[in-house]
């Protein structure tokens, strides 16, 4: 058997030598790479990936070894589908332990873009018998630790300065992470946003924010054991995710969240996390968890009862100081899931109570969501997995009696086709605080629809990907005075002729209905038409030179009203020194927009362990440059400085957060010791 794995490691080694040498590029990211790709149809989302990043960061900095890879590992990388998981697991098991990372091209429906993505992510090494549990002192001595620091500088002053703000315009963050193997972590955060006071006023302890956590994972029979700050997400998130849910992508294969657990909160989200403890036990092919949080939230709150719950986290002014930690919310449930094969089955319930009635003001668009002090959500999940075909599912039910059900069907063949199928329906009374999942309005209320997509590769370097998605809304929303409904469909094109160019087109388009107030004063419901066009070309001139052009045309215009348009040129030059440890990125773009409906969107490269995706409007440039300089082994720092310089206005932003000038300029820095 190794003989004949040798001779057909021989015999497609040259693809593999050409992937190896030419697409790892020693400055870009790849992580940020993947995130970028599978993200471009959320552009118009808010988004926090801080602790998605963080997890695969780890991965980068230790890979994980495939002769003794779980399922549970491989399904942290969201570019891997359920079938490659499974062909990979399938390959080791039949065939053993991988003698090289050149046999990753024998396992079935892995391709060239699988293996480009997966390659810094991973090894090959001997498997060793299973250790004894660790002492004390191998922990103490053999685990990882990391300090990070950033410091954002702002040259401007916003308004809310001037009186209202009562700390420094300056940001910072202090982190510390302990790590050993894949069984414990520990640490702390601590966060002031800009301006918030430091080590003064209501912030006597220094960070206006501090997140502690500690978790253990995969001891004998204990899953997961966290304590502090936590994050969970089961099934199809319906009833609790604190996940990030990718939503819609570019990649059929991908798509349909996988159960996370339990798992820890070390990033600066000062709202979507639970806090207390939460445990996991294995039970032959049973897995129960548990979980209880207490935790103060921002708000408005009488002593009778509360009207509304702040998830900013910011804490400036005086009304958001008053408005910190007003009441408590308890929450408590379990999981119990079963699996064996392909075959996955899942019961999730949780009971949440706040210390007064929640009773927030009364809108028409929202006179079907919850109000009291006590709620639940209970929910079934599944997953089966049969040849080619992969159905998931979840349904769940709420206080009200509101129900909500997200079922999907993917198909890949073994030439790389694939295809999606997503029906969802959430009732408009159904409410669950915490629930993150596949949809259009953002929450999971309030919605009904089909998505269907599908990507190709028919054609040697072409890649092709379509979606269209119809969805309707049967209650008024925010913004939206009437029942709504409304289209979404996207195709892309990607032409990859080497490992170091590649190139796409894509244009995306969307229907749907909102208020419109026209010149009369009269409003009425509309819909308004969104086109949206890029082309992006990414060439890489050696390992240590890379370039990459962005162009954006966006039209955006209600029926029989004017058209907004705009566009964007983007233009990313990232060098690495070949002597020296040092790699800089420099980001130039130009916008010019009719207004804010026809804004534009541009990845950027940030700090570490931060996704970055700015909107800009109107006419003007934005120019940033960042270093990143990796001091001997255990020490990185990182320098950023950006200017966004406006055209056609004197001043930018509104109310507190006004600058009486037409440029912003930031400065930011990250510093990270790792002993």
């Amino acid at each position: 058997m190794y003989h004949k794995r040798a001779i057909l490691i021989a015999l497609t080694g040259e693809l593999f030598i050409i992937l190896n040498l030419k697409g790892q590029n020693t400055v870009a990211n790849p992580l940020e790479d993947i995130m970028e790709e599978v993200s471009v149809n959320d552009e118009e989302n808010d988004k926090n990936w801080d602790n998605e990043i963080e997890e695969l960061s780890e991965r980068l900095r230790e890979p994980i070894n495939l002769n003794a890879v779980t399922k549970e590992q491989l399904e942290q990388f969201p570019f891997l589908s359920d079938l490659q998981i499974e062909n990979l697991l399938a390959y080791l098991y039949i065939n053993g332990p991988m003698q090289t990372l050149y046999e990753l091209q024998l396992v079935e429906d892995i391709n060239r873009e699988t293996i480009k993505y997966l390659l810094p992510f991973v090894c090959v090494k001997p498997v060793h018998k299973k250790e004894p549990l660790p002492t004390l002192k191998n922990i103490l001595s053999r685990g990882k630790n990391e300090l990070l620091t950033r410091v954002d500088i702002p040259l401007y002053k916003r308004k809310g300065y001037e009186s209202s703000y009562l700390g420094p315009s300056i940001y910072h963050s202090l982190r510390y992470s302990f790590r050993y193997k894949e069984n414990i972590y520990a640490g702390f955060t601590g966060e002031k946003d800009a301006g918030e006071p430091f080590f003064g006023l209501h912030n006597q302890k220094g960070y206006d924010y501090y997140s502690f956590y500690f978790l253990l994972k995969n001891i004998r029979r204990l899953k997961a054991l966290a304590l502090g700050n936590y994050r969970l997400s089961f099934g199809q998130g319906l009833v609790i995710s604190n996940d990030y849910v990718m939503g819609k992508t570019i990649s059929a294969s991908t798509m349909g969240g996988r159960s996370g657990g339990i798992k820890k909160h070390s990033s600066t989200d000062e709202y979507n996390y639970l806090q207390g403890a939460a445990v996991a036990i294995g039970m032959d092919k049973f897995t129960l968890s548990a979980f209880y949080s207490h935790r103060s939230l921002d708000g408005i709150a009488t002593d009778s009862e509360i009207t509304s719950i702040n998830k900013s986290g910011l804490h400036r002014t005086e009304k958001e100081v008053l408005r910190s930690n007003l009441f408590t919310m308890q929450l408590m449930g379990g999981n119990l899931t079963y699996s064996k094969n392909g075959l996955k089955f899942g019961l999730t319930g949780i009971y949440y109570f706040f210390d007064r009635p929640y009773e927030p003001q009364i809108r028409e668009y929202s006179k079907y969501n919850i109000r009291g002090n006590n709620f639940y959500n209970i929910g079934i999940d599944y997953k089966y997995r049969w040849n080619r075909f992969t159905l998931l599912g979840e349904a769940a039910i709420g206080k009200g009696g509101g129900i909500a059900t997200l079922n999907t069907i993917k198909y890949s063949s073994s030439d790389n086709y694939n295809l999606l199928l997503i029906h969802r329906y959430y009732a408009y009374n159904y409410w669950a605080m915490y629930a993150r999942s596949f949809s259009e309005g953002g929450s999971i209320q309030n919605e009904n629809g089909w998505y269907l997509a599908a990507d190709i590769s028919p054609l040697r370097f072409w890649k092709f990907f379509a979606s269209v998605d119809f969805f309707s809304f049967p209650w008024l929303k925010y913004g939206v005075d009437k029942p709504s409904s409304g289209f979404d469909g996207l195709i892309q094109a990607t032409y990859s002729p080497y490992s170091n160019l590649s190139m796409y087109l894509r244009y995306r388009y969307k229907e749907k209905e909102k208020n419109y107030t026209d010149e009369d004063k009269v409003k009425t419901v509309r819909p308004l038409y969104q086109h949206r066009l890029r082309y992006q070309l990414a060439y890489s001139v050696s390992d240590h030179f890379t370039l990459k052009t962005t162009l954006d045309y966006n039209h955006i215009h209600p029926q029989q009203a004017k058209a907004s348009k705009g566009f964007q040129i983007v233009q990313t030059l990232a060098y690495g020194f070949r002597k020296i440890p040092v790699k800089f990125e420099m980001h130039g773009a130009y916008f010019h927009t009719d207004d804010y409906a026809s804004r534009v969107y541009s990845y950027e490269r940030g700090m570490l362990y931060s996704f970055y995706i700015p909107s800009f409007y109107g006419i003007g440039t934005r120019l940033a440059f960042d270093v990143r300089y990796d001091i001997r082994k255990n020490w990185m720092f990182i320098a950023k400085i950006g200017q966004t310089k406006y055209n056609d206005r004197d001043q930018i932003g509104t109310g507190l957060d006004v600058i009486n000038s037409n440029k912003k300029t930031d400065i930011q820095m990250q510093l990270r010791y790792k002993f």
